[in-house]
């Protein structure tokens, strides 16, 4: 199989969809890449690396549409980018479909098979190729928050971890998975007072044996998200419905009663944020103040440390890509259950429900199982 790898081109994004180690496994597989000049270069990557793993470089992202058979990215495409894709050819990436009306029409008119990676399982239940994005997006969410806090960049002038003699700062988490996970090991790494919530019992005895206690478990209701987002300095949204818009789990009204300079992290902005002042910002211009209330609402968290989150995102990616390739899509997706999950669109059709749950009458969407659209 011929795999393309273009260069990203959303604002200050700088990871790239296969590592030069990537690449060698591909063609140690007998498949060849293509893979667009200067893709990895802003984080080591460069051409020479990628040449001295087997790959071709060529000079732009309209070769690698037009020549490649499966297209491997990290983000969702961009317009021009989905108007290049064509029927038969595999598009491997996140794609966050349920929040992006735009994309979703684009990618349907296009006749591309359409793999997200957010929505492919594992046995356990997990979502694997989130996994690990989820995990550099946990502790960045705490490291911003801390960051923004500072009063020169609008916040209320917090240490989240206090010094002798003075109380640490009080961190809320609003969800107890992977990400919320990670933000809570990096806020009591720093010393600060964190609060966890979630609404899965079994999931908060966990984590209260995982902290051992050093941080509080709460189960998370109305009430409680009220109660504890009025006394944080940080608060960090770290809720997901797997390939499903975000609910809302903090209203105009009660942002407006949190302290004035504390901090709102959204890392659900990419299925649409979970508060209803959040709107996508990037890392040239991360944030805003809503009610005196800074919000951090970056749509790729993680490409702020593209290296460490490229290497860990292929880490997780390589494995089903390969089956793609070796296989074939439509083969390796009936083989595998996980990976037929991260099938959203194919050929015109929408084979993800929480798609078409989020979408469906805007677009005049129908749902069809994934299994009988690769068969259609």
């Amino acid at each position: 199989m011929l795999v393309g790898v273009p260069k990203e081109i959303k604002n200050h994004e700088y990871r790239v969809g296969l590592t030069p180690a990537a690449v060698k496994e591909f063609c140690s597989h007998g498949h060849s890449v293509l893979v667009e000049t200067n893709a990895g270069a802003a984080i080591g990557f460069t051409d020479e690396l990628y040449i001295e793993a087997g790959a071709k470089i060529v000079e732009n992202a309209e070769t690698v549409f037009a020549e490649a058979e499966m297209i491997v990215k990290v983000k969702e495409p961009q317009p021009n980018e989905c108007k290049m894709l064509r029927e038969g050819q595999t598009l491997y990436t996140y794609l966050h479909l349920a929040p992006d009306p735009t994309q979703t029409e684009l990618l349907v008119k296009s006749g591309a098979t359409c793999i997200a990676y957010e929505t492919v399982t594992d046995k356990q239940g997990g979502l694997p190729l989130l996994a690990p994005m989820s995990e550099v997006a946990g502790r960045m969410s705490v490291q911003a928050g801390a960051h923004f806090l500072e009063k020169a960049h609008g916040g209320s002038g917090t240490l989240l971890g206090g010094v002798p003699g003075v109380a640490p700062g009080k961190v809320l988490i609003i969800g107890g998975g992977v990400v919320g996970t990670n933000a809570a090991k990096m806020a009591l790494g720093l010393g600060a007072d964190v609060t966890l919530l979630d609404r899965s019992l079994p999931r908060l005895r966990q984590l209260d044996d995982i902290f051992a206690g050093q941080v509080k478990t709460v189960f998370s209701t109305v009430d409680a998200i009220e109660h504890y987002s009025s006394k944080a300095d940080l608060v960090v949204g770290a809720v997901l419905i797997p390939g499903a818009a975000a609910p809302k789990l903090l209203n105009r009204q009660q942002i407006s009663a949190m302290k004035p300079g504390s901090v709102l992290v959204d890392v659900a902005i990419d299925q649409g944020g979970c508060f209803e002042t959040s709107k996508a910002t990037t890392h040239q211009d991360p944030i805003y103040i809503v009610d005196d209330v800074v919000h951090y609402c970056v749509a790729n968290m993680p490409g702020g440390v593209a290296r460490t989150s490229t290497m860990a995102l292929n880490n997780a990616t390589l494995p089903f890509g390969l089956a793609l390739a070796n296989k074939g899509p439509k083969q390796a997706m009936l083989d595998d259950p996980h990976l037929l999950n991260g099938l959203n669109v194919h050929k015109g059709m929408v084979t993800y429900k929480a798609v078409v749950d989020a979408l469906g009458e805007t677009l005049n969407l129908n749902y069809v199982e994934a299994a009988a659209a690769l068969n259609a």
